[in-house]
């Protein structure tokens, strides 16, 4: 060794390499080589203070904040007992449910289409004055 002064060793108990380009795990401060920087491979102690997850709440999707030192499972419990707005019947909500209002037409609609003339919700089919015989204006907008 020529230049014993420079670089530093690693400070894993098993590897204690000299590496010239040390690198400072910013948990714990301690010098690690290239192969032991990750906090797994060194078994880092304080990797707790830099490893910040948002927890999700299962049911609303929304996330919830952890303060520091609360256990998250704790926090999402208490959020599902409290705060969550899951509504179970939502999922089975109909989409279409606008109904045409013409004598004899079943079909629904996703949005309401209303009649300018008579203000009455029809379908797509039935959605001009001519197609539904609107009874709102003596006069039809326009003829087919």
């Amino acid at each position: 060794m020529e230049l014993p002064w420079l670089g530093e060793h690693c400070s894993e108990r098993s590897c204690k390499q000299l590496d010239f380009l040390p690198l400072k795990c910013d948990a714990c401060g301690e010098v690690f080589c290239k192969d032991h920087i990750r906090y797994d491979d060194h078994k880092c102690s304080s990797a707790y203070k830099k490893n910040v997850q948002v927890p999700v709440c299962p049911l609303c999707h929304t996330p919830i904040p952890v303060q520091k030192g609360e256990i998250p499972d704790i926090v999402v419990g208490a959020h599902i007992d409290k705060d969550c707005k899951y509504n179970p019947a939502q999922q089975k909500q109909k989409i279409f449910t606008n109904k045409c209002t013409k004598p004899g037409c079943k079909r629904k609609e996703m949005m309401k289409l209303v009649c300018e003339q008579c203000g009455g919700s029809f379908c797509i089919k039935h959605r001009h004055p001519l197609d539904h015989d609107c009874k709102g204006s003596s006069q039809p907008i326009s003829k087919a």
